[in-house]
């Protein structure tokens, strides 16, 4: 007989999914989705609205990483208002942008390695659920956990004073910014009562770092082979090859580490990347149309912008990423479980990043828009803390908006999801005919490698619940589990 458990709340993902896994005759796994059930709107929420509006309304889309919609839809808007491409805006406006970013990177991405990831490192896959949590790491690791807010509390208070709020800011608008960064501003960055300067940042990001490899060096088979899968990698490069998560051209790399995407202009990005519509998710499934729908996906996010970048262009985390580089032979990396190591080195990354912008005179001037000769369409990509991130929007001649695309970070890494999905459930699921709390935990650790937004991915509100069901044969449910 069939039977249903329901364990309530979520833990650790952003947005609402549920995860069904099918067995055959003899008790294997034959299939297994990551299905997102919530609906997708934004982009009819904007139609209708003055194309100035859109960098404020599109950052309603998520709480965590507003920062990234807010830049990516006025770098699609510099477009339209005639100011270029990311790289045509005045130092000042260009690189008050850039920290802004920088900021959103480093409080992202210490939020989710120390309250999110960490549990699963310190407690294991089969700990106590009871303090497999955020609280169980500032109760039993607090040096970490303190470690991982005053981390966010730095990055937050970068965007306050970049964007005007530390949630749903206003500073960039079409063709700049709104505000310089005050001498003031400055020098409590630089020069504040530790531990909430730039300096002590840096020094605990490249602890973070130390902190996974020396974990790695003890857990190698379990962060090695869970959840390993071939793929193509997609991301924004500088145009010398260089990581750039503010802005550049659009490369992509097999599994190989061939290109198959050859630094082109984003600007063209429907020419080369499509959108596949599944009857059972409300998230879309891009692929590189030169390869096809069935082939064509890829992987975004930390792990591919290290597949895709030649070098680090900046010092301490260069000498991470040879490191990490040196692990694969200087191969594309598929190990699920180093998306963490990558999304550290970029912490760090973002940390020497800031600091540089933080001591560049231009910060302080007062050149802060440029615009020229208007156009009606504008596409604008910039590389969030989970991925590649496109906004595209068209304008009437009545300055509203008439189209709007979004294809976000999480939507681009639905299909390697899945695949992580598929790869853990046949790995601890097959001849099982009940769901074990440690069983699910590590499906959703495939799904959290990722630091999925499923909220940002579909837009909407809603509940966040993960779900397991178990299905036999004969199509019966044989279990079921929500968290």
């Amino acid at each position: 007989m069939a039977k249903k458990i329901t364990i309530e709340p979520v833990t650790r993902v952003e947005g609402h999914g549920k995860v069904t896994i099918h067995l055959d005759d003899s008790g294997n796994v034959s299939q297994s989705r990551l299905h997102i059930v919530e609906f997708r709107g934004f982009e009819r929420f904007v139609q209708g609205r003055p194309y100035w509006e859109a960098p404020v309304l599109v950052q309603r889309l998520c709480g965590i990483c507003p920062v990234s919609h807010h830049l990516a839809a006025a770098k699609a808007l510099d477009v339209i208002v005639g100011a270029g491409t990311g790289d045509g805006l005045t130092p000042t406006g260009d690189k008050m942008r850039r920290l802004m970013h920088h900021g959103q990177m480093f409080q992202s991405h210490a939020l989710h390695f120390f309250h999110l990831v960490s549990p699963d490192l310190l407690f294991g896959a089969d700990g106590d659920p009871a303090i497999r949590n955020v609280i169980g790491v500032a109760l039993q690791h607090k040096d970490l956990a303190v470690q991982g807010v005053m981390m966010r509390k730095f990055g937050q208070e970068i965007i306050l004073a970049t964007a005007g709020k530390k949630i749903h800011g206003t500073g960039a608008i079409p063709g700049g910014i709104n505000k310089n960064l005050s001498v003031q501003e400055r020098d409590s960055f630089l020069k504040g009562a530790d531990p909430m300067n730039i300096d002590k940042m840096i020094d605990w990001a490249q602890g973070a770092v130390d902190f996974f490899k020396s974990y790695h060096a003890k857990n190698a088979d379990m962060i090695d082979n869970f959840a390993v899968f071939p793929s193509s990698h997609l991301s924004l490069v500088r145009k010398d090859g260089a990581l750039d998560l503010y802005h550049g051209v659009l490369r992509a790399v097999d599994a190989d580490g061939k290109k198959i995407l050859n630094d082109v202009d984003y600007q063209d990005y429907l020419k080369y990347i499509g959108e596949e519509v599944r009857s059972w998710s409300y998230m879309k499934f891009p692929y590189l149309k030169s390869i096809g729908k069935k082939d064509g996906w890829y992987t975004v996010g930390p792990l591919a912008r290290l597949n895709t970048a030649d070098f680090i262009p900046t010092p301490l985390a260069q000498k991470e990423f040879e490191v990490y580089k040196a692990y694969t032979k200087g191969k594309p990396n598929h190990m699920s479980m180093h998306m963490h190591w990558a999304r550290l080195i970029e912490l760090l990354h973002s940390a020497e990043v800031i600091k540089e912008l933080l001591n560049d005179p231009d910060l302080q001037k007062n050149d802060l828009v440029k615009k020229g000769k208007k156009r009606n369409e504008g596409v604008g990509l910039i590389e969030a803390p989970r991925g590649t991130l496109f906004h595209h929007y068209r304008i009437n001649d009545d300055d509203q908006i008439v189209m709007a695309n979004l294809i976000v970070s999480t939507t681009n890494n639905n299909e390697p999801m899945n695949r992580a999905v598929d790869f853990v459930a046949k790995k601890v699921f097959t001849g099982k005919p009940e769901i074990t709390e440690g069983m699910m935990n590590r499906v959703e650790m495939a799904i959290r490698a990722y630091d999925p937004c499923l909220s940002c991915a579909t837009h909407a509100l809603g509940k966040m619940p993960l779900e397991v069901s178990l299905y036999g044969a004969k199509d019966e449910l044989l279990d079921c589990k929500r968290k």
